[in-house]
């Protein structure tokens, strides 16, 4: 019933879909800006910077699994960096959000990956606690830094 496979341009219009229904559950619609130019840009473009894993339950889109490549300069190697996990709630607890973490893992060990490493929202007890099932160490004293936005562009603007 279930088959997984590598996201195919024609796919954009379906992922964005993902997206938007992931931004939705995680209480922020607004931040979901990415547009289809955008994902066949970075995913689908000579060089992609970003991969995606598609789950498809008996025939039907059921989620996604979208990672990219980073690099751990103490261990000397890759890592995969899992960005978005989706998996439609009418197809929950088949097994579809474990088949695509087991999928990335994989190809993490494939690429010779140090480590695989991924976010989860503090508040999201029932994805913290499978993660945690799935061997996932939840650490807590790593925090999250971002600029984005106009502090981008000011931060890039002062070190010019």
């Amino acid at each position: 019933m279930l088959k997984l496979r590598k996201a195919l341009p024609e796919d954009a219009p379906l992922i964005l879909s993902y997206i938007r229904e992931l931004a939705e559950y995680e209480r922020a619609p607004e931040k979901a800006v990415a547009t289809e130019a955008d994902l066949r840009h970075f995913v689908f473009s000579e060089a992609p910077l970003a991969f995606v894993v598609m789950a498809e339950w008996a025939g039907r889109p059921a989620g996604f699994a979208l990672y990219f490549f980073n690099f751990s300069t103490w261990e000397g190697k890759a890592g995969l960096y899992l960005e978005d996990l989706w998996v439609r709630p009418e197809f929950r607890g088949k097994g579809i959000g474990k088949a695509l973490l087991k999928r990335l893992a994989a190809i993490a060990l494939e690429r010779g990956c140090a480590r695989y490493v991924w976010q989860v929202l503090d508040w999201n007890t029932p994805s913290i606690e499978f993660y945690k099932a799935m061997g996932a160490e939840v650490m807590k004293e790593w925090l999250t830094c971002r600029v984005e936005g106009d502090a981008l562009a000011r931060l890039a603007e002062e070190g010019a």
